[in-house]
Formats: C-alpha cells, sequence, structure tokens
C-alpha cells in the first residue's frame, strides 16, 4: 500500500455509517440555517435596506458553485475529511495543513458567534437578564459537547430535530407573513407588502454598504459544506450526497431570500435592530401574545444546531491531519462511541475562548468573531474550489476518470468563485476601520502562526510518511 492510500485508509477508520438520507438533509440545513439568518439579518436591514436579499441571493448563487465542486470531490471519494483529504490528494500536505487548520478556525469563530447569539436569545426573557452572559455560553457549550460525545447516530438525531424545528419555523413565519400581507392587517401602524417598501427605498443608504456587507453575508452561509464531511459516515454517499447538495442548496437560498425579502415586506426595514432577531421583532409588532416568546425559543435552538453540527465537522477535518503527521496524534484517537474525541476537546478547549471573549467584551463579542469567522470561512471556499481545480488537472492527465455528477461549470464555476472571494477580501481591506484591521490582524496573527505550525510539525510528518499513523480501535 502506498503512503497516500496507507494515510487515507488510516484517516477512513473507525466511523460508524449511522447517519441516514434525513440525517444528511438536516445537518447540511443545520449548519447554514443559524446567526446569520436569525440574528444577523436585522442588522443588516437596518443598514442595508430591502436590496440585501440581493446579496443573499449572489452569495447563494457562490455558495452552490463552491458545493456542486465540492460535491464532485465527494462523490470521487467520500470521506470524513472533506476538502482537507481532497487538498492532499489534488494539489499536496502543504495545502491540506491549510486547509484543515482554517477550515478549524472558521467552526471555531462561527461556533463563538453562535454561543454568544444563544446568550442574546436567552436574555430576551426577564429570567436570564441577570445571568451573565459568560455563563449562558458555558451551558450551551456543556450541552452540544455532550451531545457530540455521544456518538454519530445520536448526533444526527439531535441535529434533525434541531434543523426541523427551525425549518417548520421559517416556513410557519413565511405562511403567517404572507396571510398578513394578502389579507392587509396592519403591523404597528404600517401597511404590509409593496406599500412598506415605497416608504423607504430598495437600497435607502445606497448600494455600496450592501457590498462591503458581502463578508457577513458568506459567513451566514457557513455551514453548507457540511454535507462533505458527513459523507464519510453517511449510507450509500454516492447516491445520497449528490441528491442532497441539489435539494439543500436551493432550500437555503429559499429560506435566505424568502425569509429576507418578506421581512422588509412586513415592517421597513428601519424597524430591525442588530440585537434582537428580526422575526422577534416582527412578532412583536405583530402583536400576537406569546408568539415572539415561541420564536425567540427557535432561533434559540438554530443557534444550537449549528454549534452541533461546527463541533461535529471540526473533530472529523482534523482526523486526516493526525494520521499524516500536520496535527497532534491525539487528534486521530476514536472513542468506542465512533467519535474523533481529541478534535471534539480541542475544539472545545477553542469554544471556552468565546466564554472568556463574552466575559471581557460581552457587548462586542459577536461582531469580533464575526469578521475572523468571515475571513476563516472565505479562505476555506476558496480552498475547495482550489482543490477541484487540482481534481480536474489529475483528471486531464488521465489519472481519474470523472463520474456523471459534475459541477456545471468545470473549472470555469471555481474561477468565478475565486474571482468573487478575491473581490469581497478587496472590500473587507476598503471597510475601514473594522474591516481593514480585521483582515490587517488576521494576516499579522495567521500567517506566522501557520508558517510556525508546518514546521514544527515536519518531524511528525517524515514520521508518519514511514508509518502511517493507526487508528485506535
Amino acid at each position: 500500500m502506498s503512503e497516500y492510500l496507507a494515510i487515507q485508509h488510516a484517516e477512513t477508520q473507525g466511523y460508524r455509517k449511522d447517519l441516514k438520507a434525513r440525517h444528511i438533509q438536516m445537518i447540511a440545513l443545520g449548519g447554514a440555517l443559524g446567526t446569520g439568518l436569525f440574528l444577523g439579518a436585522g442588522g443588516r436591514l437596518n443598514a442595508g435596506g430591502p436590496g440585501l436579499a440581493l446579496v443573499y441571493a449572489v452569495c447563494g448563487l457562490i455558495g452552490y458553485l463552491m458545493l456542486r465542486s465540492l460535491g464532485e470531490m465527494v462523490v470521487h471519494r467520500p470521506t470524513s475529511g472533506s476538502f482537507t483529504s481532497y487538498a492532499r490528494e489534488f494539489l499536496g500536505e502543504k495545502w491540506a495543513f491549510f486547509a484543515g487548520w482554517i477550515y478549524f478556525l472558521a467552526w471555531v469563530t462561527v461556533g463563538i458567534a453562535e454561543l454568544t447569539a444563544i446568550a442574546v436569545y436567552l436574555q430576551f426573557w426577564p429570567i436570564f437578564q441577570t445571568v451573565p452572559q459568560w455563563v449562558l455560553v458555558a451551558v450551551a457549550l456543556g450541552v452540544v459537547v455532550g451531545l457530540n460525545l455521544l456518538g454519530v447516530r445520536f448526533f444526527g438525531e439531535a441535529e434533525f430535530w434541531f434543523a426541523l424545528i427551525k425549518v417548520a419555523a421559517i416556513l410557519v413565519f413565511m405562511v403567517v407573513g404572507i396571510v398578513v400581507i394578502v389579507s392587509g392587517h396592519d403591523v404597528a401602524g404600517h401597511q404590509p407588502g409593496f406599500a412598506t417598501l415605497s416608504e423607504g427605498d430598495w437600497f435607502p443608504n445606497g448600494v455600496l454598504p450592501l457590498i462591503v456587507m458581502t463578508q457577513g453575508v458568506v459567513f451566514a452561509y457557513a455551514g453548507i459544506d457540511m454535507i462533505g464531511v458527513a459523507a464519510g459516515e453517511t449510507r450509500n454517499p454516492e447516491k445520497q450526497i449528490p441528491r442532497a447538495i441539489n435539494t439543500t442548496v436551493i432550500r437555503i437560498i429559499f429560506f435566505y431570500v424568502g425569509s429576507v425579502l418578506l421581512l422588509a415586506l412586513l415592517l421597513p426595514a428601519a424597524a430591525y435592530r442588530g440585537d434582537e432577531s428580526p422575526f422577534v421583532t416582527f412578532m412583536n409588532a405583530l402583536g400576537v401574545p406569546g408568539a415572539a416568546d415561541i420564536m425567540n425559543l427557535v432561533v434559540l435552538t438554530a443557534a444550537l444546531s449549528s454549534v452541533n453540527a461546527g463541533l461535529y465537522a471540526t473533530a472529523r477535518v482534523l482526523k486526516p491531519l493526525a494520521h499524516s503527521g500536520s496535527a497532534p496524534r491525539f487528534l486521530g484517537l476514536m472513542s468506542g462511541n465512533g467519535v474523533p474525541m481529541g478534535g471534539v476537546w480541542l475544539t472545545t478547549g477553542m469554544l471556552v475562548l468565546g466564554i472568556v471573549l463574552n466575559y471581557v467584551v460581552p457587548h462586542r463579542a459577536f461582531e469580533i468573531v464575526l469578521n475572523f469567522g468571515a475571513i476563516a470561512i472565505l479562505c476555506e471556499w476558496a480552498m475547495i474550489v482550489i482543490a477541484h481545480l487540482g481534481y480536474l488537472r489529475c483528471a486531464a492527465r488521465g489519472e481519474l476518470s470523472r463520474h456523471g455528477y459534475r459541477a456545471p461549470l468545470g473549472a470555469a464555476g471555481d474561477w468565478i468563485v475565486l474571482v468573487f472571494l478575491a473581490g469581497v477580501f478587496v472590500l473587507m481591506a476598503l471597510d475601514r476601520p473594522v474591516g481593514s484591521y480585521t483582515l490587517l490582524a488576521a494576516v499579522i496573527v495567521l500567517t506566522p502562526a501557520f508558517t510556525l505550525g508546518w514546521l514544527l510539525t515536519g518531524n511528525s510528518r517524515r514520521a508518519a510518511r514511514r508509518a502511517p499513523v493507526r487508528v485506535s480501535p
């Protein structure tokens, strides 16, 4: 067995293929439908106006192109290592090192943002308003860690119900919103429908704020790549993954674009706030007793779902790095339940920083991690399409045969995604002071950190090439 095949064999051992088709569908939705819609959309609507729906649509299409590229590689070789393993196969170990650790960083920042949102949601109720924000974050983290350690079957079932609750809630909101518009019911002194839009404008502050917001909207779509990670623990992935990708992307774009547009029709954009879920704002304005409490419970579930999915994903992506020597060996250890427990505990340790952040700067925690998370997610999407370009080069050289499920635009789709992502980086650099400072800080911190990490793991990679790490029983 060659060096690469030995590592590939090791990274797939120990998992249990307990995820069913319904789990896969909801895992993808659960990772994406989080604070980006349920909390972040309120502040963005206030600042950008109804035109925000167009930004969600464009970012959703870019996400679709990226996901189809990932899907082609997943069907080629299903693995829980996802694009980290594909980066190794088609680009080399250095690319895999960067891909795996940037994915870890992306989900740590997403997780901290979601945990912060959970505390915000809980403090909607008076009983929690006297509880320190960091305490609420700590309790939520404990719940999610427990779910992940029980095993993939329990994780998949929990994620299924988490995601189902919020999908059902969005559908109920959309039905109620449409009924309100059609019936002409007054909402807090405003006439719903296009009359509400006439009170302001599609672009009340111009187009530039919406363009700058693109980084935050990309952050909102974090998690749609979860399908690739779940492939290694899925029954019949060659059939289930393409079906999940095709249906999930359509649903996500429908939920995001449809919800944002409907919110803009129901209330003027200025009525929404960044510190309150826009769905809660609408329910309060509608005056339905208890409706805001129910919706707040739903968005709380949404955030728990996203943290749950992120903790699952990082543990699976770090495992291949351990077997290739690009990460500590303990990250390759498996529990008796088929869980890469080393990765779960490392991610948990990093999420504890979210507790510290919420203790030190509770009112700025969400904004800080949002910007760092957006940078990591942009890099993550870029790595996926770059790995797909490597896949296509291997196919052109005759080293592999492309199957029937292909990225619709081929290499052109990958380059469209890369150009788009490069444009978002430029926008971040021009967004002063927050965006430019965050980008500069990320370069200053991450470049030496990744370089040092690569150098320090050199000996372990050489050892792995001589005798690949074996997975524990």
